[in-house]
């Protein structure tokens, strides 16, 4: 959605090394803002995402406007159920659906062979995966690595909004998920008592207000009460008035 930084960057230098044509979208996409939500005032900064995809020598660029995205009076949108209720879903009803629609129509203008998503959205990865598979859409899902701060906070266009007080206190997620995979490390294989540690650290920062923490497959986004295999340790917490998400998945491993 523009505001782009390294995190952006890192998908579009994957994408230069799997394949021979590049197109990055720009698109702030209103469907899947909430009436009450930062679509107003999230950062629009165009001309200098220009320039930095620019630098990166893609093929194309593909920035529409609402009004081509959206003819007036359209009626038609693209759902996936039970997924796009789940994590970011619960808390923003409706998000997802506003997601997979322009997706969707991005990959019906474009039709690319692959496609590369942020790891950092990872509920929005699963559900995107799932519409790709169930609409038989002719394209692979790539999920690259989330991109951090020095400090460890993951980047996002969002951060933009934290004041130096806030962007301490940011850290906090960071620190909750590594808290976690330090207890997995260590054995525990209970999604209730790896939460129960992850919050503990979560109230070290009274001034951040959580959303959710939650440990589910990360396929379906469905909750899970022991790691068996594979789990997805999803975050979303307010920062002041923005709100952020951060993730981690934990692996077994196994011979």
């Amino acid at each position: 959605m523009g505001a782009l930084h390294d995190g952006h960057l890192s998908l579009v230098r994957a994408a230069k090394a799997q394949a021979n044509f590049v197109t990055v979208s720009i698109f702030v996409n209103p469907l899947q803002f909430g009436p009450t939500e930062d679509f107003g005032k999230y950062p629009r900064t165009f001309e200098r995402d220009c320039d930095l995809v620019e630098r990166e020598r893609i093929d194309l660029l593909f920035a529409p406007s609402v009004a081509e995205m959206y003819p007036k009076d359209a009626v038609t949108y693209v759902n996936v159920e039970g997924l796009s209720e789940r994590l970011d879903g619960k808390s923003r009803p409706g998000h997802f659906r506003g997601v997979t629609t322009v997706v969707a129509k991005l990959f019906d203008i474009i039709e690319p062979h692959v496609a590369l998503f942020g790891q950092k959205d990872a509920a929005q990865v699963a559900v995107i995966r799932r519409m790709v598979r169930d609409l038989n859409m002719p394209v692979e899902i790539v999920a690259c690595p989330i991109v951090r701060e020095p400090d460890g906070l993951a980047m996002s266009s969002r951060n933009a909004y934290l004041d130096s007080d806030q962007r301490r206190q940011a850290l906090v997620l960071r620190q909750a998920l590594a808290e976690v995979q330090m207890r997995f490390d260590q054995g525990e294989r209970c999604a209730a008592r790896l939460i129960e540690g992850g919050k503990h650290v979560l109230q070290r920062e009274p001034a951040v207000r959580l959303d959710y923490l939650e440990v589910v497959n990360p396929d379906t986004l469905e909750a899970v009460e022991s790691i068996a295999q594979s789990a997805l340790v999803a975050v979303a917490a307010y920062v002041g008035t923005t709100r952020l998400i951060d993730n981690v998945v934990l692996k077994l491993n196994r011979p």
